[in-house]
């Protein structure tokens, strides 16, 4: 990687001509990559010739669009036609498909420049059940910028992290159950989950026709506007986005400074009460909230939530078998694997890479399923889908007469830990309800704990995504909460934390 960057850096520095945006953009990422990413371990791989293609981009007469000259990561479970797509396993090495994902090829036609692959979860996290977060058997560990011993959070770690560190200012995750708002929150980013449907899934690596989506996770909000307007859209090889077409709306024009004046909102303190310093900062963005104009109502989660988790588990194991049997089947014949089992049995192989931190218990499960015809899945699809839709954010906004829901999004973040995996002391959230529902959710961020970043959630009822992003955008243009990420080692060598943990003499 550093060899790369350096060699694109020089044949950039060569040229005499001179350097059009597109290329004075890409050649700052390049060296924005190249000063922090052995730290940070977020960009798994480059697009090669990525300069050039930037100055040939800059040397065309041709229209600019709204992202011209943007470089932009894509996580590596998403197609991109110059790169592997591996979703971090060795499995998938070599699988060079040639191709776009749609979303990709939306993005480029608007002018935004593929920069890469971000590292990621391994599997988007849907492999064992000691999973450390932001750790594949092909990248290694992605580490938070803002304290390098502590976790990037996942499955889009990569992505978080990159934009956290400054290496670019937008990437593009994959969600299906706190992918992309988890490691937004944790990196002290914008995430933005869309409706279920809003953006096509075509050729990214599947877990759940259900519940997956992919999102932009960017510096700002108005950047993650510009990027769903370019990424929204139907997809006639993915029948969830059909009403696409039909839903997608210009996202930027609805962003204004006053959007949350006269707003009613619906508070979730049920998400409060487990960490008394999330407690102050969440108190801190509702101050915001209030000062704008939005009249706040709060509201508790219903009772017997347990119910919902249990039913949306059975329906990703069942969904991530057959999905993933579908993607393996449709890989070039250099991928060694054609199906679920045939994973299993590669990991099993390769067990001192792929199996030396956590198992995959997770993938045995999944094999275990009895397909989508089974009557234990689709009862549980449509309890989980009832207790997080209708019955749960439905239910709450109506209870309160708001539009959208707010609570802190995650628990600051937690070690690395090789020997535990991912241990969150965080408490529930609005992730779940949006994730299993499909509705829209955005993480903005809100504060710090120690330096740690903490986001604030919104979140609306389904295709209500050009609201929660106007909110968000009145909040954030409000609070200026985003801060530089310092790339400190630990939050415990802090001058203001180190003394306090010393030896008393």
């Amino acid at each position: 990687m550093r060899a790369l960057v350096l060699a694109l850096l020089l044949a950039s520095a060569a040229q005499a001509q001179p350097v059009g945006p597109a290329e004075a953009n890409v050649a700052a990422a390049l060296a924005r990559i190249e000063a922090v990413n052995g730290e940070v371990n977020a960009v798994l791989a480059l697009t090669p010739d990525i300069l050039a293609e930037a100055r040939a981009m800059d040397r065309r007469r041709m229209a600019r669009g709204p992202l011209y000259g943007l470089p932009v990561l894509v996580k590596d479970n998403i197609e991109t036609r110059e790169l592997p797509t591996t979703a971090g396993s060795l499995a998938l090495k070599d699988n060079r498909t040639g191709r776009d994902a749609p979303l990709v090829a939306r993005l480029r036609a608007a002018g935004a420049v593929i920069l890469g692959k971000t590292n990621l979860s391994e599997w988007a996290n849907f492999r064992g059940d000691t999973s450390i977060s932001g750790w594949s058997g092909l990248g290694g560990q992605v580490r938070n910028p803002h304290a390098l011993d502590r976790t990037p959070c996942g499955s889009s770690s990569g992505s978080g992290a990159a934009v956290a560190a400054g290496m670019v200012t937008a990437a593009i995750g994959t969600e299906t159950d706190g992918s992309v708002v988890c490691p937004a929150s944790i990196n002290g980013i914008v995430g933005f989950k869309p409706s279920v449907g809003l953006v096509s899934r075509t050729h990214v690596v599947p877990i759940s026709a259900s519940q997956d989506t992919a999102g932009p996770m960017t510096r700002d909000v108005r950047t993650a506007a510009i990027l769903m307007n370019a990424m929204a859209g139907s997809d006639q090889a993915d029948p969830a986005t059909v009403e696409a077409d039909a839903r997608a709306v210009d996202y930027v024009a609805g962003l204004r400074a006053d959007a949350l004046k006269g707003a009613r909102i619906a508070v979730l303190r049920s998400a409060t009460g487990w960490l008394a310093p999330v407690d102050l900062v969440f108190e801190e963005a509702l101050a915001v909230l209030r000062a704008q104009g939005a009249v706040l109502v709060d509201v508790e989660a219903p009772e017997g939530r347990a119910a919902m988790g249990e039913a949306e588990y059975k329906v990703l194991l069942s969904e991530f078998k057959a999905g993933l049997n579908a993607y393996l089947a449709s890989t070039p014949a250099a991928v060694p694997v054609r199906t679920l089992a045939e994973a299993i049995a590669f990991n099993e192989a390769n067990a001192a890479r792929e199996l030396g931190l956590f198992g995959q218990e997770t993938f045995i499960a999944a094999e275990a399923t009895k397909g989508l015809d089974d009557p234990e899945y689709l009862e549980a699809r449509a309890t989980s889908l009832w207790l997080a839709g209708a019955d749960g954010i439905d239910a709450m906004l109506k209870a309160a007469d708001a539009v959208v829901l707010v609570a802190p999004t995650v628990s600051p973040a937690w070690m690395i830990d090789a020997v535990i995996g991912d241990q969150s002391p965080g408490r529930g959230g609005p992730t779940g309800y949006a994730a299993i529902a499909g509705y829209p959710h955005l993480t903005v961020p809100m504060g710090r704990v120690k330096g740690l970043p903490l986001g604030l959630s919104f979140v609306g009822t389904k295709w209500d995504d050009a609201r929660v992003l106007a909110l968000g955008y009145g909040y954030e243009q409000a609070s200026k909460a985003f801060v530089d990420a310092p790339l400190r080692a630990s939050v415990e060598g802090d001058p203001a934390v180190a003394p306090l943990l010393a030896p008393v003499r």
